[in-house]
């Protein structure tokens, strides 16, 4: 079982906090000689496959690292321009690593935004007066959870489908939020979570719900 991410939107839907927990990306990693045999593109700031597949390379994954060096949209870490370098001969053989692309920082303020909206939706649309929104979203790689407090606050959590426990683990998630953020005097109302004490308590949250999948009395 797997939780991979763990989201917290303020009541005006700004992102707060996000964990990557677990990434269930499927990622190939493979040495070429030149010239390249799959065509690549420079799409969304990210270097991408456009055409050709093989060995579990697919058309829309992104070059994540070359020669275990990690990649930063359309560089390397160590400065090199990732279509320059992969065009010049004498950089053969290489091995260059694709998945599907991470999602930037921009693009996670972006969907925690849009969710924001969805649930505002799913509200209005109930046939009935206080709908509590959207509380799950559900797909065949993952679940979407979400919890809303009284004051707003949305707590959201990306699972595996088969995952136990999550609605207990929401809650856990709220009194740490409660316990380590509001009672700490440096943290503003609806501002980013920056405590490090919240951090390592809901990473120890995440392994407990995993292993167990759900939590026990004591928890």
């Amino acid at each position: 079982m797997a939780i991979f991410s763990v989201y917290v939107v303020n009541k005006a839907g700004g992102l707060i906090y996000q964990l990557d927990n677990q990434s269930p990306r499927s990622e190939s990693e493979k040495t070429f000689s030149f010239p390249l045999d799959l065509v690549l593109k420079v799409h969304d700031e990210r270097v991408i496959v456009s055409f050709g597949q093989r060995d579990g390379i697919k058309v829309g994954h992104a070059v994540l690292s070359i020669n275990g060096i990690d990649v930063n949209g359309r560089y390397t870490a160590d400065g090199k321009e990732i279509l320059e370098y992969l065009g010049n001969p004498s950089n053969y053989p290489l091995s260059i690593r694709f998945g599907r692309p991470r999602l930037t920082s921009n693009e996670k303020l972006m969907l925690a935004s849009m969710f924001h909206s969805l649930f505002a939706i799913g509200s209005q649309l109930s046939p009935e007066p206080g709908s509590s929104g959207i509380e799950m979203l559900e797909t065949d790689t993952f679940k979407l959870h979400c919890f809303q407090t009284l004051t707003g606050i949305k707590f959201m959590v990306l699972s595996d489908p088969r995952q136990a426990g999550i609605d207990t683990l929401l809650r856990k998630i709220y009194e740490l939020y409660s316990d380590y953020a509001l009672k700490n005097p440096f943290y503003s109302l609806e501002m980013p979570i920056r405590c490090e004490l919240f951090d390592q308590n809901l990473r120890s949250a995440l392994e407990v719900s995993e292993k167990a999948g759900t939590f026990g009395p004591s928890s």
